[in-house]
């Protein structure tokens, strides 16, 4: 699965693109916390099956705390953000770090998430059902334009039309395995229990590392850091 340390090269990458003049230091040590916060959900898998890739991997928290934010910030008439960050200067700065962190959560650790293995609980606790990213698109020559993405089906004696959206179970069926729970606890195997931490199991996630690294030294010789 994609590693913490290639979850963090993808948040700076969009750290980068996205703080502008308040890149720096302190805004880049909080969205390291972001971007690892959801991993913490590892830890809960012995009291609750599923928990990976479930409580810290929805969608739902960060959409509730985005309209929260949106509509303190934004529709407010007196923000309580900004009066309790007082001065408006350090107000913009935080409020525009905690956008990125949303950001960052939603795509450098969760989006990355749902195209591997089983994919996220995207909708928890709402709706109890891991997806997963997987398919492809393409256009032929000989079928014209495909994408596998959506598989939408018409059952041709009812009439009935099913969607899958890359459906791969629920919290009850789907164990994705951790250095917390590196196999099934369902699984009765004798076999040594072989813990892993991965760093860069792909070549691609390696280069998406030395990229957000290259990324951080760059911005650093600029003065932003």
């Amino acid at each position: 699965m994609p590693s913490t340390v290639v979850h963090a090269g993808f948040a700076l990458l969009l750290s980068a693109g996205l703080l502008g003049d308040y890149y720096d230091r302190r805004a880049l040590a909080a969205l390291l916390v972001i971007v690892v916060l959801p991993e913490v959900d590892s830890f809960l898998g012995p009291i609750m099956p599923g928990a990976h890739r479930t409580v810290g991997h929805t969608l739902v928290f960060p959409a509730v705390a985005a309209v929260l934010l949106y509509y303190d910030t934004r529709v407010r008439e007196r923000s309580l953000v900004r009066t309790r960050l007082d001065e408006r200067e350090r107000a913009d700065r935080w409020i525009a770090v905690a956008w990125v962190a949303l950001f960052v959560h939603a795509f450098a650790h969760v989006g990355l998430d749902w195209t591997h293995l089983d994919g996220v609980n995207v909708a928890w606790p709402l709706v109890d059902r891991f997806v997963r990213l997987d398919g492809e698109i393409v256009f032929s020559t000989a079928e014209g334009f495909v994408q596998t993405f959506v598989d939408v089906r018409v059952d041709p004696e009812t009439g009935r039309r099913a969607v899958d959206a890359g459906a791969t179970g629920t919290t009850e069926t789907v164990h994705v395995n951790n250095p917390v729970e590196p196999r099934d606890p369902d699984d009765i195997t004798e076999e040594p229990v072989d813990r892993r931490f991965p760093i860069a199991n792909a070549g691609w996630r390696l280069y998406l590392i030395g990229l957000g690294l290259f990324t951080l030294a760059a911005r650093r010789l600029q003065g932003n850091v």
